[in-house]
């Protein structure tokens, strides 16, 4: 039975004990929600991080069937924004303070893309002095890559596993030598090996999802002792083959809920990480990257995509401010920020205080 006044004090969790957080609703599901802002304010403080995301590209060379810019959907603008349009978001990112910016795009690994990546890493490094904080979310790549990419200037990496369970994995993904579970698995050792604060992430209500999947997917995290996760409700697209599964789901309303209990009890079995207030929480709830601020979430990215292109980056339906500017997206995130009782951490790279360097990491510019 779940003790709520014992929770900041509790050293471990099972998977049993975890599913029960998972599952609480009403008056109950309220106190732990409570319980676990206040024990986060008490680990890490009242600050949050911006992270100006910038989705760059959605061609991708993966099928994932909840996925709307899966290679096989046809029925899509397929951009690429050019260079100097990312490193002008960058200077934007840089002189609005946000400390921290990320590059997001569907997964390749060609020479092109890889190279690209790595010249516009140094080139961002150099326009904003090393001071910018850099994130990437760029999908399995090799050990050569990445430690390129992380002696190029990036510092995290984010690659999300959508599901630890193994069966579930292959339920949501084709069976193939582009989606194999144990290459992502090797990718998320390989990033921690290299020196990068490492993170991940899972969706929340898939099909065929249950509470006992999710309390796994949170051992999970511990086990590989990660520094960062981006986590959120799982919203159908359309155009993708899970679509067809949408009676099954849980009701929206219960997914937002769950990925709010998921963020509380992630904040109790690893009170120092740092987690993302997902988008697509407000894609829900009008309100949703704040109330996940309140129970245990420290970090925000703001989208500083050029506007044009945002509405072609649409993994999930309904993805919110699709037709607002960098300007518009800051403006109203400070807003949200100060009414959720949390202020900004400006100019700060908001590392995850988790992290612990490896004894041998690979040299890097501008290291802060």
């Amino acid at each position: 039975m779940i003790e709520i006044e014992d929770l900041h004090n509790k050293q471990t969790f099972t998977k049993e004990y975890i599913a029960e957080m998972l599952s609480l609703s009403g008056e109950k599901r309220k106190m732990m929600l409570k319980e676990a802002g206040e024990f986060h304010v008490k680990q890490l403080g009242k600050k949050v991080f911006f992270r100006g995301l910038i989705e760059f590209s959605n061609y991708c060379t993966k099928d994932c069937y909840y996925c709307g810019i899966r290679k096989d959907n046809r029925d899509i603008n397929r951009y690429d924004i050019d260079d100097e349009a990312i490193l002008n978001a960058a200077r934007f990112a840089h002189e609005n303070r946000y400390g921290s910016l990320v590059l997001q795009s569907g997964e390749r690994n060609d020479s092109m893309f890889t190279e690209r990546i790595a010249k516009l890493l140094r080139g961002i490094k150099k326009i904003t002095n090393g001071e910018l904080g850099i994130t990437i979310s760029l999908g399995e790549q090799t050990r050569e890559i990445y430690k390129e990419w992380f002696e190029a200037g990036a510092h995290r990496y984010l690659l999300r596993i959508e599901s630890s369970d193994e069966e579930l994995y292959y339920k949501i993904h084709p069976r193939d030598e582009k989606h194999n579970f144990q290459t992502r698995l090797n990718c998320l050792h390989t990033l921690k090996e290299l020196g990068y604060q490492t993170g991940t992430g899972v969706m929340i209500g898939l099909p065929f999802q249950t509470y006992e999947h999710l309390a796994n997917d949170l051992l999970f995290m511990k086990e590989l002792d990660i520094d960062m996760v981006g986590m959120g409700p799982f919203i159908e697209h359309h155009d993708t083959p899970l679509y067809k599964f949408k009676e099954q789901l849980w009701p929206l309303q219960r997914r937002f809920e769950v990925s709010l209990n998921m963020i509380a009890a992630l904040r109790f079995v690893m009170p120092d990480i740092n987690i993302a207030a997902a988008t697509a929480l407000q894609a829900i709830d009008p309100m949703g990257r704040e109330k996940a601020l309140q129970v245990g979430a420290n970090i925000i990215m703001p989208n500083i995509t050029p506007t044009v292109n945002r509405k072609n980056y649409l993994l999930y339906e309904n993805k919110p401010c699709t037709d607002e500017g960098a300007d518009d997206c800051t403006n109203c995130l400070k807003i949200r920020i100060e009414m959720s009782g949390r202020e900004i951490g400006f100019s700060e790279w908001g590392d995850s205080k988790h992290y612990k360097k490896p004894l041998s990491i690979p040299p890097k510019v501008g290291r802060k």
